[in-house]
């Protein structure tokens, strides 16, 4: 039974949200970072890179608090603004591919993520997880929702046709052709419907940001031990999540790039392939897999399809049937050597929008010798790792909708 909760947002006035608004910092070149910071006085990038304003990259706690100032100094200037009383936001996406994202931004209890209410499926590394909560503790605001997903539910569903009939807050156009729509919501009855519709839910699901989720923990439990009339209703208790239905959710998959064969020739390698798949070449044509257990290989200027020998591979658990976890176990780490695909530098990915013309690139460069081709994992497939307590090889799951950091800043 999650608690999902109104909040009293701050936000950017209605003519600056589309200045404001940025992807996420890591999403951004270099020069598309830097273009938007010496064009952009209003970016949401200058608070999460203060550095820019002395021409200097500044990092670890230094920065921090520089991000505060620079958070601080756009509330002083009526850049963002706080609304009066606590509000669910329904917010849309339409992208450029025409995919329509639908959901609610609310504040997430910290304490339903330790219970498993709200469930995971991917593993978080420690050291992200203490450098992010560090930041949190230090700026004081949280401006990355966190992805979770719900089943399908048609009384939510009326709710959010009928809050989108009126005029949006927030309506406007990124230079990546995605049009965002926000509507807040502050209406007595509805907040309390909203909130008692997610309450009767068993659980939720973390679609994206593992790492936010539980670098929000580990502070609320910081927090906790230093308040001592803490009382579970401070506004650390709860963290900023982006709730959408589970049919809304977008899944791309994540090909992989390796840069060597493990210093096999390209016949050798084939050879030990076979093993374990059906191998069959396909020249210069282009090929993706149509079915689970198969996936497309491009090697020395070739195609190939792989049709896993299941004859040769147990599945007795929903991780062993995920086709990431196949690929890893019966070629990556048994013939190509890899075995820790987190951190394993001769191991890249290229999410599944840039398809297998991008990794055929890659490998004619003769950066990588090898890639693999996917198909996306399914919801189905999501939920069943995290029921039963699994998590997913890195780079499992590319997932849209992505959304804009500034547009709702939680405060702690």
């Amino acid at each position: 039974m999650p608690k999902i909760l109104p909040f009293k947002a701050v936000r950017p006035t209605r003519d600056k949200v589309c200045l404001i608004a940025s992807r996420a910092y890591d999403s951004y070149t270099r020069e598309e970072r830097d273009a938007r910071l010496r064009d952009n006085p209003f970016s949401f990038l200058h608070i999460v890179n203060p550095g820019f304003k002395y021409h200097k990259v500044i990092s670890g706690k230094e920065r921090y608090k520089l991000v505060r100032n620079r958070y601080q100094e756009f509330k002083e200037d009526g850049i963002f603004i706080q609304d009066q009383n606590p509000c669910y936001y329904v917010y849309k996406i339409v992208n450029r591919d025409g995919l329509v994202f639908r959901g609610i931004v609310a504040a997430t209890s910290v304490e339903d993520y330790k219970n498993d209410l709200i469930k995971k499926h991917e593993d978080t590394i420690e050291f992200r997880e203490t450098m992010f909560k560090d930041y949190l503790k230090t700026v004081g605001f949280n401006a990355e929702a966190v992805l979770l997903t719900y089943p399908d539910n048609s009384e939510i569903k009326q709710i959010i046709d009928e809050v989108m009939v009126s005029r949006a807050e927030y309506e406007f156009t990124t230079t990546y052709k995605d049009t965002h729509y926000l509507w807040c919501v502050d209406d007595t009855k509805v907040v309390e419907e909203i909130a008692r519709l997610f309450q009767a839910m068993p659980e939720i699901y973390i679609a994206d940001g593992h790492h936010r989720c539980s670098s929000s923990y580990l502070l609320a439990e910081d927090l906790k031990k230093e308040n001592k009339s803490h009382t579970g209703k401070e506004p650390y208790n709860y963290f900023m999540s982006y709730l959408i239905p589970e049919s809304d959710l977008k899944i791309y998959e994540f090909n992989r790039l390796i840069t060597d064969l493990n210093g096999m020739s390209n016949e050798e390698f084939l050879i030990h392939l076979d093993t374990m798949y059906r191998i069959e070449e396909r020249g210069a044509e282009y090929y993706k897999p149509s079915k689970k257990h198969h996936f497309s290989m491009y090697l020395d200027g070739s195609f190939y399809s792989l049709y896993l020998r299941k004859h040769n591979y147990e599945i007795s658990n929903a991780l062993d049937a995920l086709d990431t976890q196949i690929l890893h176990s019966t070629i990556l780490k048994p013939i190509l050597g890899i075995e820790d695909a987190r951190n394993d530098k001769r191991l890249n990915y290229t999410h599944g929008k840039m398809d297998m013309a991008f990794v055929k690139s890659m490998v004619d460069s003769g950066e990588y010798k090898v890639g693999f081709g996917l198909l996306p994992i399914t919801v189905s497939e999501m939920k069943n790792i995290a029921d039963e307590g699994h998590t997913m090889p890195p780079k499992s799951t590319y997932i849209e909708p992505k959304l804009r950091s500034g547009v709702t800043i939680y405060e702690f």
